[in-house]
């Protein structure tokens, strides 16, 4: 579905009519032009390419480069793209240019970003083990992982075994959240609670209808 690219700002609290603290997040969406425009006739399916901050020629590969000029547009250092019917494809045509006024108050929206990296992590921060026993007998692992196998049948580590490792830095994405307030001058979003990664990390936003 139709959505934006945007920055995370960070989290405040706004006040709804009736006086209660909701914990908000501020998301920089947009401004963001249609760089290109994926059709069914020729690339299989419908989809915009939207494209965020906008940069220098310089700080952007030379494949990149050509792939704005080809299409007589600015550079931009963030590509996306969001599926859309023909209905909207039609409605936006190339260099066409997005803003947060395509949302609305109350609208409930998908948000997609990168979580925060928490490094290497063992299986009680990273999976919630309960860990061992501090008492009878117990000594030198508190927190490993035990048993992790079988012996004879099937002699081996099963694929997907939670065990200690990276944590965090992946694609998350968190659905049905309710945006509080559009500001249009500002290119602001509020959405109610909170959206993975840390400030000033990339998020997208998509409508859900």
């Amino acid at each position: 579905m139709l959505g934006l690219i945007g920055k995370k700002i960070g989290m405040t609290r706004a006040f709804s009519e009736s006086g209660d603290s909701i914990p908000v997040t501020i998301i920089h969406a947009g401004p963001c032009s249609v760089i290109n425009r994926k059709t069914n006739e020729k690339d299989g399916y419908s989809a915009l390419q939207l494209g965020f901050y906008e940069t220098d020629e310089k700080k952007i590969t030379k494949p990149q480069a050509g792939h704005f000029k080809k299409n007589n547009l600015k550079c931009f250092k963030f590509l996306r793209e969001f599926r859309v019917d023909d209905k909207v494809l039609k409605k936006y045509p190339q260099g066409s240019v997005l803003s947060p006024n395509i949302f609305k108050a109350n609208e409930i929206i998908n948000v997609t970003g990168t979580s925060k990296g928490r490094g290497f992590a063992g299986v009680v921060k990273r999976y919630n083990f309960h860990g061992k026993n501090m008492t009878h007998g117990t000594h030198e692992s508190f927190r490993g992982t035990g048993s992790i196998g079988q012996c004879a049948t099937p002699s081996r580590v099963v694929r997907g075994k939670k065990m200690p490792g990276h944590m965090g830095n992946k694609k998350v994405t968190v659905r049905n959240l309710t945006i509080f307030k559009v500001d249009e001058k500002r290119n602001l979003i509020m959405l109610k609670g909170a959206v993975p990664g840390h400030r000033n990390s990339l998020i997208t936003l998509q409508k859900i209808k």
